[in-house]
């Protein structure tokens, strides 16, 4: 749980921006792939991360720009690199203009439980890491190369000169 705006923001900031390169990424073709049969898609998976965004901070009173909690899937992955994009900045940009340290402590209704909103944006960031997890193996089986995260991806350790470990 967030105690301060100033550690969110320093974690925001690496989470968001590595969400944006992952989505970056994707091809208007990828997007239909399933990572399983009759599981969500990539562009399907995608969306919901760059949807959930401007949903759950709504549920605390923010009004954060992006997209809408049921508007369709979009069918060219610039649309949703650039939906999300939005989204990331507008939260950063209405924290800052709404919310204190103090603001963390206090409590909203988040899907039938009471959070404290120190706490919903560290779901926010955990739900978000979940996914991507998810998004990038799809996007390997849709043939994409994937950028690192929290450390080299195997084609970034080739391009250094080393061998990926095993």
């Amino acid at each position: 749980m967030y105690t301060s705006l100033a550690s969110f923001h320093a974690s925001w900031q690496y989470e968001s921006e590595s969400t944006q390169k992952l989505l970056d990424r994707l091809t208007d073709a990828s997007l239909s792939h399933s990572l399983y049969p009759g599981g969500r898609t990539v562009g399907r998976l995608a969306w919901h991360i760059a949807q959930t965004i401007p949903e759950m901070l709504r549920r605390t009173g923010l009004a954060v720009s992006g997209a809408g909690e049921h508007d369709a899937v979009p069918t060219h992955a610039a649309d949703i690199a650039a939906a999300y994009r939005t989204a990331a900045a507008s939260l950063s940009e209405q924290l800052g203009a709404h919310w204190t340290d103090a603001t963390l402590r206090e409590t909203d209704d988040m899907y039938g439980e009471t959070w404290p909103r120190g706490l919903t944006l560290d779901v926010l960031i955990k739900h978000q890491a979940h996914h991507r997890g998810q998004l990038t193996v799809g996007m390997r089986q849709a043939g994409l190369v994937i950028p690192g995260m929290y450390g080299p991806a195997k084609e970034e350790w080739t391009a250094m000169g080393v061998p990926a470990p095993e």
